[in-house]
């Protein structure tokens, strides 16, 4: 009996006292302010600049229909697109790049009229991490006509800039504002530029460009920053060059560049998240050339070649965009004309296989990018003036197109900012 008692007694106090801490837990949960979901932003860079008549000395450069940088909301859930702004600009802001910390926007803007002179500019907006409006700081010189590519080192203190018409690549330093200051550094690609027909064109190609000139078309650090890659399309090479993150200083690495076949045109190349490979994309070529990176010494040695293109395809195609998936698994190329994305399984040494491909929706695809959770790509149709977005099956690799269009004017660039706190 008394035994009984013991328990019942016992089993009341502890009733009570994890009642007293159930209340407590839902006192304190009650005074916990709700969790606040901030828009998940995506900003388009476009084709801006107006047609107009080309003057002996200047570049014929690309106009548009496109309206400067346009700002969307992503739905986290669908992945829909839903315009909240536009910063206007007509000088083609048709790169873009995000900083790590996600404060500030930097753009290459497709020109050759900045200042009255024979360059393109860079410009540097702070974000509102509230509601992801942009505000202009600053636009400076980017070095050279027509840039057409822009990265941020991984220091964050400085802004590569590949000027496309002008054959040169630029360094920017960045202000403890986020502004830009004049080039640090800026150098010329020369050397003898390839044929006009690529060696692994395909048959029936008459996919012809950039092979009269110099052209940077890519340039970025590799992961840790003691080396700066630029690809440029005309010589058919990709420059590895030393950088200097005291002085934001370029110098010829040894080798200082590697070759790639005579007319394929190296467009965009990119770094697995092992550090050791890279896959360079060749435009006129339609081929992706894998490369083993020794990151010690910044050299790269050739080991495979792969077409963009599904087996057996004869006709023209320009290559566009590479990208490696966030876990490493997968790589995708877009290919223009053919307008499609080919789809490719990462080997354990980096090799690809191809898995198919997925129709864009749209006309020239130029580049994609993947939502930060990599849960969506969304498409970057130049010619059909649209953005297209597709579900990403992270287990297969596959694309799965969800229906959303988003009308955008030759969409050149598409880049992803999450606004919840950092």
């Amino acid at each position: 009996m008394i035994s009984s008692l013991l328990s019942r007694r016992s089993f009341l106090k502890t009733s009570t006292a994890f009642a007293g801490g159930s209340a407590l837990l839902n006192t304190l949960q009650a005074a916990q302010p709700p969790k606040v979901t901030r828009p998940l932003m995506a900003y388009v860079g476009t084709y801006s600049s107006p047609l107009r008549d080309v003057k002996p000395g200047q570049v014929d450069l690309p106009p548009g229909n496109g309206k400067g940088i346009h700002l969307f909301e992503m739905d986290r859930t669908t992945g829909a697109l839903s315009p909240k702004g536009l910063f206007e600009q007509s000088t083609s802001p048709s790169c873009l790049a995000l900083n790590a910390d996600g404060t500030r926007l930097y753009s290459a803007n497709e020109t050759d009229q900045f200042e009255e002179g024979a360059s393109g500019s860079i410009s540097a907006f702070a974000i509102n991490r509230a509601d992801g409006q942009l505000t202009r700081l600053n636009t400076v010189s980017s070095g050279g006509a027509g840039p057409a590519y822009l990265s941020l080192h991984p220091s964050g203190r400085f802004v590569l800039v590949a000027n496309y018409f002008g054959g040169t690549v630029a360094v920017l330093p960045v202000l403890a504002d986020g502004s830009l200051a004049p080039a640090s550094d800026i150098k010329k690609e020369i050397g003898t530029v390839g044929p006009k027909k690529a060696t692994n064109a395909p048959e029936g190609s008459f996919a012809f460009s950039g092979h009269e000139v110099p052209h940077a078309h890519m340039i970025q650090a590799d992961p840790s920053g003691r080396f700066v890659l630029s690809a440029d399309l005309g010589l058919d090479r990709l420059l590895v060059w030393k950088f200097d993150a005291q002085t934001g200083v370029l110098t010829p690495n040894e080798p200082d560049s590697v070759s790639l076949p005579p007319g394929d045109g190296p467009r965009h190349f990119a770094f697995h998240p092992k550090g050791k490979w890279l896959y360079s994309l060749q435009e006129e070529g339609s081929n992706i050339v894998l490369f083993d990176y020794d990151a010690a010494q910044g050299r790269l040695q050739p080991r495979s070649t792969i077409s963009s293109l599904p087996p057996g395809f004869k006709g023209s195609s320009f290559a566009s965009e590479i990208l490696v998936s966030q876990d490493g698994q997968f790589v995708y190329a877009g290919n223009r004309l053919h307008d499609g994305i080919a789809i490719f399984a990462v080997g354990p040494t980096g090799s690809l296989r191809f898995l198919g491909e997925e129709w864009t929706r749209g006309d020239y695809p130029r580049s994609f990018a993947f939502d930060p959770t990599g849960k969506f790509l969304c498409v970057c149709n130049q010619r059909a003036d649209n953005v297209t977005v597709f579900k990403v099956n992270k287990r297969r690799g596959g694309l799965i197109f969800t229906g959303h269009y988003i009308p955008v004017g030759n969409p050149s660039i598409i880049t992803f900012l999450d606004l919840n706190p950092l």
